[in-house]
C-alpha cells in the first residue's frame, strides 16, 4: 500500500508538472523594458511581444521602466516570482552594470536571473546635427581638436556612452558628455542643435537621417549595414577594431522552472524565424539573433567579462 501511495504521488506529480508546462501562460506576460518608449529595445520589444501575444493566445505586456542604467527595470524583475510571467529585455547595460557599479547593484547579474535566449542585435551609426561643419568622420575629428565639441548619450554607462569614449580615446580627442535620462531627450536636443552629435541605434536614427534632421557620419559596427550600405565603418576610416553594438536578450527570475524557460525560448525561436516578424525587425535595422538559454548563458558571462574590460580600459565612470 505504502509503495502503491508513493507511487501514485510521483504520477501525480508528474502529471502536474506536464499540466503547467501545456497550459502556460496561463495569464498575461510582463516584459520590462528598462528604456524608454519608442527606442530601440522598445521597438524590438514590441515587435516581439506582439508576435508573442499572437501565438500564445494570452498578452505580452511591455513594460517601459527606464531609469539608473537599466537598473530600475532589471531589478522589477529580479525581484519577480520566479513562474515565468515576468522577464527583462536585458542588452549591454546588464553586461556593464557589474563593474560600473561594483559593489552597489541591488542584484546579481548572473545568480539572479536565468537567461531565456538573445533576441536581437542594433548597430549604432554617428551621427551630427545638419548644421555641423563636418560631412565625414575625419572633418568631425578635426572640429573636435579645435575643442567646445560635446556629445549627447542616453545616460552614463549605456552603449552609446560607450562608443563616444572609445571614439574620444583612439581618435585622441575631448568632447564633453552630455547625458540624458534615455534617448528622447538627447535625440531631440541633437536634432534640435543643442547638441551637436551622437551614437545612436539605427532603429532610432534611420528615419531621422532619411528625413534630413540628422547626418550619419560612420558606422559603429564593425561592418556596414544593409540600410545604410554606403555609409562607411569607423573601423574602415582608420580605427581598426572598432567596434560597438546593441545586443538585446530575455532573462526571467533565477529558479523560474526548466519547462517555462524552455517554452519560452522555443517560442522566441518560432517568433525570430517567422518571417513577417523577422522582416519588421530588419526594417528597423536590427539583426534577428536566437540563442538556446545555455548558449545565451555563456554569452552574458562572456560579456559581462568582456564590458569589465572595456570600462576599464576606457576609464568609463558612471559619475561623469
Amino acid at each position: 500500500m505504502m509503495r502503491f501511495l508513493a507511487a501514485l504521488a510521483c504520477a501525480l506529480a508528474v502529471a502536474t508538472g506536464v499540466q503547467a508546462q501545456s497550459s502556460y501562460p496561463d495569464k498575461p506576460v510582463r516584459l520590462v523594458v528598462p528604456f524608454p518608449a519608442g527606442s530601440g529595445t522598445d521597438i524590438i520589444g514590441r515587435i516581439l511581444a506582439q508576435k508573442m501575444t499572437e501565438d500564445f493566445g494570452q498578452t505580452v505586456l511591455v513594460d517601459n521602466r527606464p531609469g539608473a542604467s537599466t537598473i530600475v527595470g532589471t531589478d522589477i524583475v529580479a525581484k519577480s516570482p520566479p513562474d515565468g510571467y515576468a522577464m527583462v529585455m536585458a542588452s549591454n547595460n546588464h553586461a556593464m552594470n557589474p563593474s560600473l557599479f561594483a559593489g552597489k547593484l541591488p542584484f546579481d547579474s548572473i545568480k539572479d536571473f536565468a537567461p531565456v535566449g538573445q533576441v536581437a542585435i542594433l548597430p549604432f551609426i554617428l551621427v551630427v546635427n545638419p548644421q555641423v561643419p563636418a560631412h565625414s568622420l575625419a572633418e568631425l575629428i578635426a572640429l573636435a581638436k579645435r575643442g567646445g565639441l560635446t556629445y549627447a548619450s542616453t545616460g552614463n554607462g549605456t552603449p552609446p556612452h560607450v562608443a563616444a569614449e572609445m571614439l574620444k580615446r583612439v581618435a585622441k580627442i575631448e568632447v564633453t558628455h552630455v547625458p540624458y535620462k534615455g534617448s528622447a531627450g538627447a535625440v531631440q536636443d541633437v536634432v534640435s542643435g543643442q547638441v551637436p552629435m551622437m551614437f545612436i541605434n539605427v532603429p532610432s536614427g534611420l528615419s531621422l537621417v532619411k528625413a534630413g534632421k540628422l547626418r550619419a557620419l560612420a558606422v559603429g559596427t564593425s561592418k556596414r549595414i544593409a540600410q545604410m550600405p554606403d555609409l562607411p565603418t569607423v573601423a574602415e576610416l582608420g580605427y581598426p577594431g572598432f567596434d560597438v553594438s546593441l545586443w538585446m536578450g530575455l532573462l526571467m527570475p533565477a529558479g523560474t522552472p526548466a519547462d517555462v524557460i524552455d517554452k519560452m525560448n522555443k517560442e522566441l525561436q518560432r517568433a525570430l524565424t517567422d518571417p513577417a516578424t523577422r522582416k519588421k525587425i530588419e526594417e528597423q535595422g536590427a539583426e534577428p539573433a536566437y540563442s538556446t538559454p545555455a548558449e545565451f548563458s555563456t554569452f552574458v558571462a562572456d560579456e559581462t567579462g568582456r564590458m569589465g574590460e572595456l570600462v576599464k580600459d576606457v576609464g568609463l565612470k558612471v559619475d561623469q
